[in-house]
């Protein structure tokens, strides 16, 4: 069988995401149900009050850094759907920087582009872009700072990473893994990180006492230069954008783009566990110290996974990102993409086969999101009162990502990313000899 070539599996996801796009218009113009998602004509319309010279929040529900909507202004100038292109183009730069990692890494090139495939072919990721959300912007972002970790780079990690913290706020949740793998055994002052290879036949087991062993690491030499330097750097840039968009646009950017997420309560339908609660409790008043409880769970989770994979940095993310979205308070199809994007990158350390267990996390997930939706068109469309019965479908679709995740868990191969001063020295005495 002929080897996958990926310039070609590059452009025709190119050409076949265009099509999308033109297709989305035809449909806009002539069916009741539009493509285009209803976000698009939020950031668009922001993008027009900027262009105007208003301010961009006064497009109710734009809840977004004023640099999306900058970066939108074309919308009303050249194409209303210069956007798409731009968030297209953002997922087919995300495809070639999962090339690019799993190449860097030395994973076989047929294995490689099946990587690869998982993200250009996925109908949830194909579709983001062309329908209009800036999710891809985002998982670009991400995964251009784990390259900039890769080669070395850590004023660029440091200045991007802070961007895309202000640009869209979940990142936050890979600070203290990101800090964690700026460990001086990784990390050494007189010489650039080397990857570690990828291996079919040998895999490096995590100790029980990983966990204590990485929490100590980080407490006992926390404040080495290049932690600082990073902490720094990202903080200065985010703190950067972050005053000057309060500088143009005050207290509205301030509580829309950021303070808002802290305490959302969205009373419609979601996929998450804590709508109904909050659907039956809409309207009362209730504590901001009640609002921030509700992150107890999601933040313990974080903890436990960044201290027993923090080493394994591309494993981690993806561990803490599916369990992030699992446990968080609002659940939109488009959160899924966030974990989507690095899903390629755990896959050729994974023992699961597609055959069995990975058939069965895929049955499993698109099952109970086929079951959650089942109820959500009996409650949006035919206006029926399922509320206890979507919430029911809700917590299916919770224990399904539990599952899933625990499964993945279970079956990955860890590696650390990076080799440690003690294998590059063995790595040495091997060659001389």
């Amino acid at each position: 069988m002929r080897s996958l070539d990926f310039t070609s599996l590059l452009l025709f996801s190119a050409i076949f995401r265009v099509i999308l796009i033109i297709y989305g218009e035809w449909q806009d113009a002539h069916m009741e149900v539009n493509y285009t998602d209803v976000d698009y004509l939020v950031f668009s319309d922001a993008a027009s009050l900027m262009a105007s010279g208003d301010s961009p929040y006064k497009r109710t529900t734009y809840r977004y850094s004023p640099l999306l909507a900058f970066l939108l202004i074309p919308n009303s100038l050249i194409h209303r759907s210069w956007g798409k292109f731009i968030f297209s183009a953002s997922d087919l730069l995300v495809g070639y920087f999962i090339h690019f990692i799993l190449q860097q890494r030395k994973v076989p090139r047929k294995l490689c582009n099946y990587c690869v495939m998982t993200w250009l072919f996925n109908p949830f990721t194909f579709t983001i872009g062309t329908r209009g959300n800036c999710e891809p912007v985002v998982c670009a972002m991400i995964l251009w700072i784990i390259i900039c970790l890769m080669k070395g780079n850590l004023l660029q990690s440091a200045f991007w990473y802070g961007l895309i913290v202000h640009f869209r706020i979940y990142p936050i949740i890979y600070a203290i893994p990101i800090v964690l793998v700026l460990d001086p055994n990784f990390f050494p002052s007189n010489r650039k990180p080397i990857l570690k290879n990828w291996t079919a036949a040998q895999a490096e087991r995590l100790n029980d006492g990983n966990c204590l062993c990485s929490l100590h690491n980080l407490l006992k030499c926390i404040f080495t230069r290049k932690r600082l330097m990073f902490g720094m750097v990202s903080a200065a840039v985010f703190f950067l954008f972050t005053g000057l968009s309060y500088y143009l646009y005050g207290w509205e950017f301030l509580h829309e783009a950021l303070l808002y997420h802290l305490t959302r309560t969205d009373p419609r339908h979601n996929f998450s566990i804590y709508f109904y609660h909050i659907y039956l409790h809409y309207g009362y008043d209730i504590s901001v110290m009640e609002k921030l409880i509700s992150f107890l769970p999601q933040f313990m989770v974080q903890l436990v996974l960044i201290f027993c994979f923090a080493k394994d940095l591309p494993f981690c993310l993806f561990a803490q990102t599916v369990a992030f979205v699992a446990f968080n308070k609002v659940i939109t199809a488009q959160y899924f993409v966030w974990f989507f994007c690095l899903l390629p990158l755990i896959l050729p350390w994974s023992k699961m086969k597609l055959k069995w267990d990975g058939m069965l996390c895929i049955l499993s997930w698109m099952g109970a999101q086929v079951h959650w939706l089942m109820w959500g068109y009996l409650l949006e469309f035919k206006g029926k009162n399922v509320f206890l019965e979507l919430w029911v479908a809700s917590l299916v679709f919770h224990a399904a990502n539990v599952f899933i995740l625990t499964l993945v868990i279970r079956h990955h191969r860890f590696s650390s990313f990076f080799l440690g001063l003690e294998d590059v020295k063995s790595k040495n005495v091997a060659k001389l000899e």
